[in-house]
């Protein structure tokens, strides 16, 4: 079996699992699951709950699987949207070039030079961890869609001298016509593999971010798991099953992630290479 063949396979089974624990299982959970209190406090892990409870009362598993989701949609969101826009206008910018490309690339460098981390936290400290999650996933897009522009367009200024573009350019195709349809083709597999590689950034800026507290402490996501477990020491209390299992689900998520996105590229650079 190809290497790129196992890592892909790999990569998208332990993703699809958490998938199914993220939006399948809550369904059989009528409850919610981050209500304080349904539960006696810091039980072990059991056939009635399979990781146990926490200090406060919540059931461990169905926790999780709520955050598993909340962490999701945060990335899914960010890195659909990220790619989008940064493709758009990463394509744009190379194909059309002139003005319009020294606007994009100004403000596709102004802010990759600006450091999203110590803004992100400022934003946190002032919404006193109370931001929406969709407010923190705008402020993700904001600082992730540059990447993709910046590599596309690089992309772009190869693409728009080939004579399939000549052709279409004199067949009186519209710019976004050329874009979509005769350019984009050729970038969408670095496309995926990026949308694939922003969730990633995505889950764990804002995992990041809810550890220190800075996040939505407000609800549930592996970050904010993590975020409460330390307040009430979990770990030195040796409620393991609380502050574990997010951070093991993290690692495989992370690990699923980089799987799926190197097993993609490579199959796409032997594809390339036929």
């Amino acid at each position: 079996m190809r290497n790129w063949n196992l890592r892909l396979k790999a990569g998208v089974v332990i993703v699809a699992v958490f998938l199914i624990l993220g939006f399948i299982f809550p369904l059989f959970y009528s409850g919610n699951p981050i209500e304080w209190g349904t539960y006696p406090k810091n039980l072990k892990p059991s056939s009635a709950h399979w990781f146990g409870t926490t200090n406060l009362g919540q059931d461990t598993f169905w926790l999780l699987t709520k955050s598993l989701q909340n962490s999701f949609i945060i990335g899914i969101l960010v890195a659909f949207f990220a790619t989008v826009i940064g493709a758009l206008l990463g394509l744009l910018a190379g194909f059309k070039g002139g003005f319009l490309d020294r606007l994009i690339t100004l403000m596709t460098d102004s802010f990759i030079v600006i450091p999203s981390l110590p803004i992100l936290i400022l934003l946190g400290s002032l919404l006193k961890g109370r931001a929406s999650l969709l407010y923190i996933a705008l402020i993700l897009i904001i600082f992730n869609w540059p990447w993709p522009a910046r590599q596309l367009r690089a992309m772009a200024l190869s693409l728009r001298e080939r004579d399939f573009i000549h052709t279409a350019i004199f067949s009186g195709s519209s710019t976004f016509k050329i874009i979509v349809k005769e350019i984009f083709p050729f970038v969408a597999g670095w496309s995926l593999a990026n949308f694939v590689n922003t969730i990633l950034v995505a889950i764990g800026s804002e995992s990041g971010l809810a550890v220190i507290g800075m996040s939505s402490n407000e609800k549930a996501t592996l970050g904010t798991m993590i975020y409460w477990a330390n307040q009430h020491q979990a770990m030195l209390a040796g409620r393991w099953w609380w502050i574990g299992s997010p951070v093991i689900a993290i690692a495989l998520i992370f690990i699923a992630l980089f799987l799926t996105m190197t097993g993609y590229q490579q199959y796409s650079a032997l594809r390339r290479g036929k």
